[in-house]
């Protein structure tokens, strides 16, 4: 069992564990008492289970079933009991919902084919060649689910384009920029946060 501030966490093998981008997210969150909030992503659940703490109800999905899997445990553990947890690919399983915030730690390297290990931990940081296959898929949908003056944060790297990122949301009508940054070993980590301008 790991433990982040006071709450303890277990993990699997086949489960992203939580590492810099993760604690960097979690430090720079903007999270209002009102919030409906979705976590797309949420492996362990942890983020959720932070958030879940500052906010109305939190909504975490993951792609991956051993993820799933991890985060009921981790929910359990900690009481989390606002959390509901769905399986699915990005907003597939929020189909018709809105939120007041969205979460996404994205899996944001970009990678060969090469490069894939096959497994379920693939999803956790595969971003395709350009490392922004999912990011971009995430930027198409989420302007549906927000609420309006809706807010996003998402963590991506200085190696899947920060400017490409923060362009996209200020398209669909969003206030975006780099609002937390971390120097890893060759790239720099950032959370970007986009607000809406209604």
């Amino acid at each position: 069992m790991l433990d982040y501030k006071g709450i303890p966490y277990q993990t699997h093998p086949e489960v992203y564990e939580p590492a810099e981008d993760t604690f960097l997210f979690a430090e720079n969150l903007q999270v209002e008492r009102r919030d409906h909030i979705l976590e797309i992503g949420t492996g362990t659940g942890l983020i959720a289970i932070i958030v879940s703490r500052q906010c109305r109800t939190v909504t975490a999905t993951d792609v991956n079933p051993q993820a799933i899997d991890c985060a009921v445990k981790n929910i359990i553990t900690n009481k989390a009991y606002n959390v509901k947890l769905k399986q699915g690919d990005l907003f597939e399983p929020v189909q018709d919902e809105k939120f007041d915030l969205i979460l996404f730690n994205t899996p944001y390297l970009p990678t060969s084919e090469e490069e894939m290990v096959d497994d379920e931990l693939d999803a956790a940081w595969d971003g395709g060649e350009d490392g922004r296959k999912v990011i971009d898929q995430f930027l198409e949908g989420v302007k549906d689910h927000l609420n309006p003056g809706g807010r996003v944060q998402l963590v991506q790297s200085s190696l899947s384009d920060i400017d490409k990122t923060i362009a996209k949301l200020k398209e669909i009508g969003l206030e975006a920029s780099v609002t937390a940054r971390e120097k890893c070993f060759f790239e720099e980590i950032v959370v970007i946060t986009g607000i809406s301008e209604n």
